[in-house]
């Protein structure tokens, strides 16, 4: 029984070190991260009031500062390209990041 325990243990702290550093819930997340985070809850608030997501719109011009989030369709679709659907803040080059999900809001990329 004690070398039972003595094994989970030692096999707790093992797997404990080979953590990367997203797991490591000390190390602090990344803008991107951040970003990703806060869009996916915007969404999900934007569904609960109803608005019609499907036609790919801009979400909000800063999720947080310099990011952006956009709603696409994956493939794209010619409506995704229509600039009343795209974030102004990204267009006009005042936001340089981006985070965009698609219409059922899973992570399309964020960069």
């Amino acid at each position: 029984m004690k070398i039972l325990l003595a094994s989970l243990i030692v096999s707790l702290l093992v797997a404990g070190c080979q953590l990367t550093p997203r797991e490591n819930k000390n190390q602090p997340l990344t803008d991107r991260e951040i970003a990703i985070q806060k869009a996916k809850e915007l969404f999900k608030e934007k569904q609960k009031e109803g608005m019609a997501l499907i036609e790919g719109p801009c979400l909000t011009n800063e999720i947080i500062p310099d990011w952006v989030v956009d709603i696409a369709h994956d493939p794209r679709q010619p409506v995704d390209d229509l600039p009343e659907n795209q974030c102004s803040a990204f267009t006009d080059g005042t936001a340089h990041h981006f985070v965009e999900l698609d219409v059922s809001g899973k992570l399309i990329r964020a960069q």
